[in-house]
């Protein structure tokens, strides 16, 4: 368990953090920390490299692929969690004012202490028989998550931060799907980059049977893409449709991620532009005419849902008292259902859409909540969709057919994660930071080019 400290600690700090950080669910922080956290050793490995640099020699890196971790967090908390600081002290610091960079900034911390741990180990072992890891052997290192349902409810209740992470996303791909030629510069990085994407790839493996017949996939259609000469015009445009028109989600997604480190003159700066200051709100002078309307262009996808058949309403999001994170329960196999979150979008969309069918179309908005005032969050979510579009998530979130593990990928991929190992369809392993520079490489030429790096090819 550990903390990321805002500030010096005095003695009184240290005790304080010693009764209180173990304890973690149980214990209080203060505005002082601003991240809360802790990991899982990986016993196997973490054994392997001990005994290698006890007996003087360095692990194996194929070893090491095979977890691609020494600790593997399965809690980062932030935010005001806990007594922490929240997020308006954090952002004090310039380099933090942004989502979630305190709790990267932590976790990429608490990967380089894995290794001052297992070479700390492997000296009292091995005495003046011991070595340190290789720098090359260290960068293999990530940090693991393991990451579960507790993270799925978050996409869906900060739906204005998500349009904002989104955005930015498809607005670099944009700016890069524009460029009218390829120079031979960008061409070369290009291939450069597919190059260490079919490498990586090609390392990636896990046991769930699914996800690794996609991994396959995706390294038949890498093999493909390979092959491609690139258009004289528009080069990325043309390859990114034909990619998008044919090819697998996997293949879709990593070749966008690929175009957008092409120019990172072009997409950079839209970093800056996922905060997300404005806050959700109703405008009560809104028709009532207006709102259906916004329903049947924004959310017709839940307008087409049978809702009255129970495979639509098999599950229901609640928050667990023991762990206090949030749950999924069968609706009609489980009780509880009376404790529900209210994390059913499209159901409240439609349901709302019934209320609103008998009311003058001319009414404000307005009237019928304060009639009705039980619709007031579903009045918010659509006018915070009419303003923000990448703001909802289009599907189903209590239906039967839910993937939780989809909701959980999104949001990891925008913090870099890699190498997903998906354990059920409710949570995943990943891995962070695998490659990135080492503290003593920050700021050196090239330290930041480590986009999906391998090591056996």
């Amino acid at each position: 368990s550990f903390a990321l400290v805002d500030g010096e600690m005095d003695a009184g700090d240290l005790a304080r953090l010693e009764q209180n950080v173990p304890r973690q669910e149980a214990g209080r922080l203060s505005a002082k920390e601003l991240v809360l956290s802790r990991a899982n050793k990986s016993v196997r490995l973490f054994e392997t490299v001990v005994e290698a640099l006890a007996a003087g020699r360095q692990p194996a890196i194929e070893d090491i692929l095979k977890v691609g971790y020494l600790l593997r967090t399965t809690a980062v908390y932030g935010n005001g969690k806990f007594g922490l600081g929240d997020f308006p002290l954090v952002k004090r610091h310039p380099e933090l004012d942004g989502p979630y960079r305190a709790e990267m900034l932590c976790v990429y911390m608490i990967r380089h202490f894995q290794c001052e741990l297992a070479e700390h180990v492997a000296r009292a072992r091995g005495g003046a028989s011991a070595v340190g890891l290789d720098p090359k052997i260290r960068r293999a290192f990530g940090i693991g998550n393991a990451t579960g349902l507790g993270m799925a409810p978050f996409l869906i209740r900060h739906p204005i931060l998500i349009h904002h992470w989104i955005a930015a996303k498809e607005n670099a791909l944009a700016s890069v799907l524009d460029v009218e030629s390829a120079d031979p510069e960008a061409e070369a990085k290009y291939r450069k980059l597919l190059c260490r994407a079919q490498a990586h790839v090609a390392e990636w493996n896990v046991e769930e049977p699914r996800q690794q017949e996609r991994i396959e996939t995706l390294r038949r259609e890498l093999a493909e893409i390979a092959a491609w000469p690139l258009e004289a015009s528009q080069p990325w445009r043309a390859l990114y449709e034909t990619v998008k028109a044919g090819f697998s989600l996997e293949a879709q997604e990593l070749v966008a991620a690929l175009l957008i480190e092409l120019y990172p003159e072009f997409v950079d700066s839209f970093a800056e532009e996922m905060s997300a200051a404005e806050p959700e709100r109703i405008d009560g002078t809104i028709s009532v005419g207006a709102i259906l309307d916004a329903i049947e262009r924004d959310y017709r996808w839940a307008l087409d849902i049978d809702f009255d058949d129970e495979h639509a309403r098999k599950y229901f999001w609640y928050y667990s008292e023991a762990k206090e994170e949030p749950r999924l329960g069968h609706r009609f196999a489980e009780p509880g259902a009376e404790r529900e979150m209210r994390l059913g979008i499209g159901h409240m969309v439609k349901q709302l859409y019934t209320a609103l069918k008998d009311v003058p179309r001319d009414q404000a908005i307005a009237s019928f909540l304060l009639k009705h005032p039980e619709w007031r969050l579903a009045v918010r979510r659509i006018e915070t969709t009419r303003r923000f579009p990448y703001a909802e998530i289009r599907d189903n979130t209590i239906g039967g057919d839910l993937l939780p593990i989809d909701l959980l990928r999104c949001k990891l991929a925008f913090f870099g994660a890699t190498k997903f190992d998906p354990k059920s369809d409710l949570w995943t392993r990943i891995t962070m930071y695998q490659g990135a520079p080492l503290i003593d490489e920050l700021g050196s030429p090239g330290s930041d080019d480590w986009w999906l790096p391998a090591w056996l090819s």
